[in-house]
């Protein structure tokens, strides 16, 4: 089984080791973090390094993903993961096994999709995204890289979302609309 780094050991982190561990195509190597969280664990995962450890990191580990969140801004989760693929790393897409992802669909790389999310065909999702659990995306829809579709944020069809957008819990959008680039969208709003 290859082996994965985790870069970011938050909440965000916690849930994704879960689905890595649930989809059971990675084995978890260690959680890059804050250098006083070194020899620390998180849910049994050793912090084994800091961002500036990445490059030497890359020459043990092929693999690797942000697993920082994103709320107010995607900034952080885009640094790492252009310090990552610079450094060498590999992006894979992990898809919880509980998700259901039509085969007609298109994820990018390094991108995660959570417990029960639901990405219907003909949908393209960027690279280094989260699409979190029980979200719904709908048929026909584009996410462009580095967003965050919150729990129960429903995406219905022929949607278009730039890069680096925010969709809070539980919001719902019109179909065939347009959300321009580094949108931030507030928990349970309405987009027309």
């Amino acid at each position: 089984m290859n082996k994965i780094i985790l870069i970011g050991g938050g909440g965000h982190c916690k849930s994704v080791i879960d689905v890595i561990e649930q989809e059971k195509k990675f084995k978890i190597a260690g959680i890059v973090d804050k250098s006083n969280l070194l020899g620390s664990k998180i849910l049994g995962y050793r912090v084994i390094g800091k961002d500036y450890d990445l490059k030497s990191l890359a020459k043990k580990y092929k693999y690797a993903l942000i697993t920082i969140g994103h709320i107010k801004s995607p900034i952080s989760r885009i640094k790492l993961f252009d310090l990552a693929v610079k450094t060498g790393f590999k992006f894979p897409s992990i898809i919880s096994p509980n998700a259901y992802v039509s085969k007609h669909t298109k994820i990018g790389n390094g991108t995660v999709v959570m417990h029960h999310a639901i990405i219907n065909a003909n949908t393209s999702i960027g690279d280094n995204c989260i699409i979190n659990s029980k979200a719904l995306i709908e048929h026909d829809c584009s996410i462009l890289n580095h967003c965050h579709v919150s729990t129960n944020a429903t995406i219905n069809g022929g949607v278009k979302i730039g890069p680096e957008c925010f969709i809070g819990s539980n919001a719902i959008t019109k179909d065939n609309i347009t959300i321009k680039e580094k949108s931030f969208i507030k928990a349970g709003t309405l987009i027309k």
